[in-house]
């Protein structure tokens, strides 16, 4: 294939209150919060990322907090976990860690890869797994009070719950280009591009599970890799011969995507690498304020004021006690 899925390029979740948020993800979890911004959709609410240093792609966790948020239904038709990978060995720190700081995990295994799994604030199921070699591209956050040797990667998988699954499977597989290259009991493991941690979509199949409804604590949509324009006009195109048209290309500033529905009822986007997060501030910069769209500037002042304010992470020179 010309010009594969390369794998997971953002996962994006539904919160409640954008303080808890950033607390958790950047300070919890130790993420670097990248990018400060709105949903382009609904300039009312705040659209977070989370990721490595940069914002690389395949790192980035993201989020559209709305303090009146109800609580979704876990259900078929969701995404059922996020995974991100971590170091081999750096499971007794993140559960050490999580425990101080009040939040309950359990040991997982997935494929040979020990775990912990746990659930946010808002319920959102996450899982870390340790990873001999969770990708030596993706370097971690070094400003957080994580250690740099023990701290999130990015990505290792997601997880799709459905009663059926088998037209999901079938648009990863032959629409997609995906990989069956595991099965271990009601969970199959799919892979793309060159394959490993970060390329990985579990389908977990429970014929019992009632219909999902996404709304807090639940994951919107998920973003797949694509190289560049060129590459996503050629998936665009692919997508729409194999009965699954997507929408326009959305600008997203620091990305481009279009978006489809699997059967199954999963929001799918492609996303491209390019231009990256460094487009509207440095990376010295990235997180630390209000960065709009060229065309909300002029609704600046009306936006910022509907905005409920927020107290930024706190950054940490490297090797600077925590």
């Amino acid at each position: 294939m010309s010009s594969p899925i390369l794998g997971l390029h953002h996962v994006t979740a539904v919160a409640s209150d954008p303080q808890t948020n950033v607390d958790f993800y950047a300070g919890v979890l130790g993420l670097r919060l990248v990018k400060k911004t709105v949903n382009f959709d609904d300039p009312s609410t705040y659209h977070l990322y989370y990721g490595d240093g940069v914002g690389s792609p395949g790192t980035v966790m993201t989020f559209f907090p709305r303090q009146s948020v109800r609580r979704g239904a876990l259900g078929s038709g969701q995404t059922h976990t996020t995974a991100f990978a971590v170091p081999e060995h750096s499971l007794d720190f993140w559960r050490q860690r999580l425990e101080q700081s009040s939040v309950r995990s359990q040991d997982v295994e997935r494929f040979g890869a020990p775990g912990l799994a746990f659930v946010d604030p808002d319920g959102l199921q996450l899982e870390l797994l340790a990873r001999a070699r969770p990708d030596d591209r993706r370097e971690p956050w070094n400003g957080s009070s994580v250690p740099a040797e023990q701290a999130i990667r990015g990505f290792d998988s997601v997880t799709l719950l459905h009663a059926d699954g088998i037209a999901t499977e079938r648009v990863l597989v032959e629409a997609m280009g995906f990989r069956k290259v595991a099965v271990d009991g009601n969970r199959a493991r799919y892979e793309s591009g060159s394959g490993g941690s970060g390329t990985f979509v579990d389908l977990l199949h429970d014929p019992d599970a009632a219909r999902g409804r996404v709304a807090g604590g639940s994951v919107h949509h998920i973003a797949f890799r694509v190289a560049d324009d060129d590459a996503q006009a050629t998936w665009r195109k692919r997508l729409f011969d194999a009965g699954h048209p997507t929408t326009e290309v959305k600008d997203r500033m620091y990305f481009h995507a279009i978006y489809f529905r699997e059967p199954g009822g999963v929001l799918f986007e492609l996303a491209t690498d390019n231009p990256g997060f460094a487009t509207d501030e440095s990376v010295d910069e990235l997180g630390t304020g209000l960065r709009l769209p060229p065309w909300m500037e002029s609704d600046r002042q009306r936006i910022e004021h509907t905005l409920p304010s927020l107290v930024d992470p706190p950054v940490q020179k490297p090797g600077e006690a925590a």
